[in-house]
This record gives C-alpha cells, sequence and structure tokens, in this order.
C-alpha cells in the first residue's frame, strides 16, 4: 500500500488522539484522493475516528488544540473544529440505513469497512492510517479504479443512490472532473433512480450544480444531468429548449447552443451560469414569420425574468441572481457589429458597471457558439473604444454633476418625481456628450433654462 505524509495540523490532532485513548484515526476523501493523484490538495479535511466523534471534539476544544467550541451534529455523529486556521470534521466510524422517503439516516458505529461501503464512489473511500502514513483501500477497488480512471459506487449503485440521492450529481461532476469511465449499468441506474433527487434540499443541489458549472467540462456534466432525468427534477425549464430550432444563424437548437457556449466561457461561476440562462426565454418567445424567418423577440428580457425565478428556486444568494439577470438581460445588447455610437457605449457602461467585462465574455462565447462561418461580432473593437473613452470619462461619472438639493435650490422644486426628471435628463446629457461629467456650472445653466421654459 501507498505511503503519504501526514499535515502537521492532523499531526495535533494524533497527539491529541494519542492522549484521549483514540488508536483508529483515519483521513478520507478527496484529500487523500488527490494527493494520490498528485493533485493539489485544499484544506478540507474529513477525518473518520473509532469513537465519539463529540466527545473528542470536546477534548480538542479542552486542551486548545481546536481553536472554537465544537459544532456538533449528533444524528449524524459528526462535530466541527478548527485547527490552524483549518476547519476539520470529525466524524465516527459509521454504517447508515434510510426510510424510503427520508434523507434522514438511522446512525450506528460501524467497522472501516462498513465505512467505506457507505461513501460514493470508490476513488473518494481510500483512507490514510494517521498513526503509520500508510493508504488502506477497504473496498478492494479504490486503488485500482483510480489507476484505471473508473468511476465504480462502492456497492450496487441503486443502494448507493437511493441512500443518497445527491450521490447521483456527484457521480456525474467527478465523471467529468477527473475524466473517468463509468463502469456497466452506473448511469442506467442513474436514470432509474433519479426522481429520488427530489427528497434533496435544493441548497445541497445548487452546490453541486455550482462545483459542477467551474470544472473542466461543464458543458458534458449539463448534458449528463439531462439525459439521466436529473436535471427534470430542479431546473425542467432548461427541456424546453431541445429541439428548438434557431433559423439561419445557427446550427444547433437552443439546448445544444447553449452547451456550447458554456463550454467557450472562463471557469468563472456567474460568467458560467449567464451562459446557460442566456437564452432560456427563446422557448415560449419563438415566433415564425411568413418568410420563414425564425425570431425570438424580446427573449432576453423573458429570459431574465426566468433566471430569476430559477435562481430563487435554488436559493442562490440575491447578489448573484442580480448579476447573472443584468448579463442575460443585456447580452443581445452589443448588436452584431462594433459601430455603437459613444452614447451608446456610455450608457452601455453605466448599466453594466463592473459586470462590462463579463458581458464582453458572454457576448464572446454566444457568438462563437453560432453557424461557423458567419462573422462574429468585434468584442475587442468595443472593448478598445470602450478604454478610450474611459480615460476622459470613467464609469463611475456617467452620472448627474447636480444632486437633487442643488436642483431644488436651482428651481425652487419641492422634493419629488420633477427633480428626478432633471436630474435624469442632466445625466442624459452627459451620456450623449452634450455636459461634461464634471462640468457643474454648465448643469446649473442648463437647470435654469429649463426652469424659466417651465
Amino acid at each position: 500500500m501507498p505511503k503519504l505524509p501526514v499535515d502537521p495540523s492532523l499531526a495535533k490532532i494524533r497527539e491529541a488522539a494519542d492522549k484521549f485513548g483514540i488508536r483508529q484515526l483515519w483521513l478520507v476523501g478527496g484529500a487523500v484522493r488527490d494527493q494520490l493523484l498528485g493533485l493539489e490538495t485544499t484544506p478540507d479535511f474529513d477525518l473518520a475516528i473509532g469513537g465519539s466523534a463529540q466527545d473528542f471534539a470536546a477534548y480538542l476544544y479542552k486542551t486548545g488544540v481546536s481553536s472554537i467550541t465544537p459544532v456538533t451534529y449528533p444524528q449524524f455523529g459528526t462535530a466541527m473544529v478548527r485547527v490552524d486556521q483549518l476547519q476539520i470534521e470529525l466524524a465516527q466510524l459509521r454504517k447508515e440505513s434510510y426510510r424510503s422517503k427520508s434523507r434522514k439516516p438511522i446512525v450506528e458505529p460501524a467497522t472501516l469497512e462498513e465505512d467505506a461501503a457507505r461513501r460514493d464512489i470508490t476513488i473518494n473511500a481510500l483512507y490514510l492510517d494517521l498513526w503509520t502514513g500508510e493508504v488502506v483501500d477497504p473496498t478492494g477497488h479504490g486503488l485500482a479504479d483510480m489507476a484505471s480512471r473508473i468511476l465504480r459506487t462502492p456497492r450496487e449503485p441503486s443502494v448507493t443512490f437511493n441512500e443518497d440521492p445527491l450521490r447521483m450529481m456527484r457521480v456525474i461532476r467527478f465523471r467529468w472532473q477527473f475524466g473517468l469511465t463509468p463502469v456497466e449499468r452506473l448511469y442506467e441506474s442513474i436514470k432509474d433512480c433519479s426522481a429520488r433527487l427530489s427528497i434533496i434540499s435544493l441548497e445541497r443541489i445548487r452546490d453541486e450544480l455550482c462545483k459542477m458549472m467551474v470544472g473542466p467540462a461543464p458543458d458534458k456534466a449539463l448534458e449528463d444531468l439531462r439525459q439521466l432525468g436529473l436535471l427534470a427534477q430542479f431546473a425542467p425549464e432548461f427541456l424546453d429548449m431541445l429541439d428548438v430550432e434557431q433559423g439561419s444563424f445557427h446550427h444547433l437548437d437552443v439546448w445544444y447552443h447553449t452547451l456550447a457556449a458554456v463550454r467557450l466561457t472562463e471557469p468563472d461561476l456567474v460568467l458560467r451560469l449567464a451562459a446557460l440562462f442566456h437564452d432560456i426565454g427563446k422557448p415560449p418567445t419563438r415566433t415564425v414569420e411568413d418568410t420563414g424567418r425564425t425570431r425570438f423577440f424580446g427573449h432576453e428580457v423573458v429570459g431574465a425574468k426566468m433566471t430569476a425565478q430559477v435562481m430563487r428556486r435554488l436559493k442562490f444568494a440575491n447578489d448573484t441572481i442580480d448579476e447573472v439577470c443584468l448579463l442575460v438581460r443585456n447580452h443581445m445588447r452589443l448588436g452584431s457589429s462594433p459601430n455603437l455610437t459613444k452614447p451608446a457605449l456610455r450608457r452601455l457602461m453605466r448599466d453594466l458597471g463592473d459586470e462590462l467585462p463579463r458581458l464582453f465574455s458572454l457576448v464572446e462565447a454566444d457568438s462563437k457558439a453560432c453557424k461557423p462561418g458567419l462573422p462574429l461580432v468585434d468584442v475587442n473593437t468595443i472593448r478598445e473604444r470602450v478604454k478610450e473613452i474611459t480615460l476622459t470619462t470613467p464609469a463611475a461619472k456617467l452620472q448627474s454633476p447636480l444632486d437633487g438639493e442643488e436642483i431644488m435650490r436651482l428651481t425652487g422644486l419641492p422634493q419629488g418625481q420633477k427633480v428626478g426628471e432633471i436630474k435624469r435628463r442632466l445625466e442624459e446629457a452627459v451620456l450623449d456628450g452634450d455636459l461634461g461629467p464634471d462640468d457643474t456650472e454648465a448643469a446649473r445653466a442648463l437647470v435654469k433654462k429649463w426652469a424659466q421654459n417651465r
């Protein structure tokens, strides 16, 4: 069996375990897998112990090894501690059984082999003995599957997936993250069990989806989710995109065009989510003219509303929802050429703010995902023109030179809608280039003129 070095923080836990009387102490999961694969490991340690996780966590805090009061989950036999600023989860070696319609397990102490059998895939069921540094493979398949890049569950797939249906999404994520080949009937079992994903919390589903989206092959993972019936459980709106023909500018239907756009983006979560959602409004807005031309009038506006609905359902943070919806709503804004006027570019800068670089990336991916041979949107030229405008008029200054209080003083108007209208007119003058963003004198003159005319 291979041997691996033990992290200094885990060595401190090992010393405390010796004094506490724990003899079974294992590092398990991704940290072991990634070290064996020669990948950079993240400070995300899961420890399996032969004893009470709650009692040992309390001891670690009492002796100063852990810097926080333990966060315990008695139902699952786990506890969270912090050692050297690293968050470490302790879990008693355990086996679990589930009721048919519940995700809440019945937990019992178990052997190492029983603990390994309850994990999602074999390459995640490798254990590093913190006493000896030796890697142990209780399922008998983990090391061989890692060497051969095989994707396998420790037990029959239907048993693994019925216990925790989120494992179906994790299997798909790990397949494309590590380039694994599923064993025979593994994917068929996911399809058979897909409806059981409905018992999983939407927050857990969202977290797995986000990990897929920033992975090396998000388009392939999404297609697996669709084909195997998992996408239908939490975002059925995407299924309507399949087989929606888009006309002469596209060689792919809406769904496969979307996957191509996702594939062409950088691994940035907001950007990739925007690519995923950017055409979700096309199915309900599709029309075919008498000439045979296919149109999707207002699909970006409808799509932004649908994006917000789906993302709220999945419990995304409000800031993330706002960022993605802004990109979806504006992804048609650049048109098909760089010949945007300076006022149009200033308005673009004002409306997009810090999200403008992401919009450029989204438009590039969207354009490249269209039919080969068509002219691409010249995003680079637009980028350069925005840089030129920014040198003379930074985006932060694309607003009225006067605030509401000064407008009220100049006009004698009370606070209200009319003051807001004047302020917006001043901002429009700045955007049109008729008024300098710092030219307060000219702004005052305009306000006085408008007041006299009124």
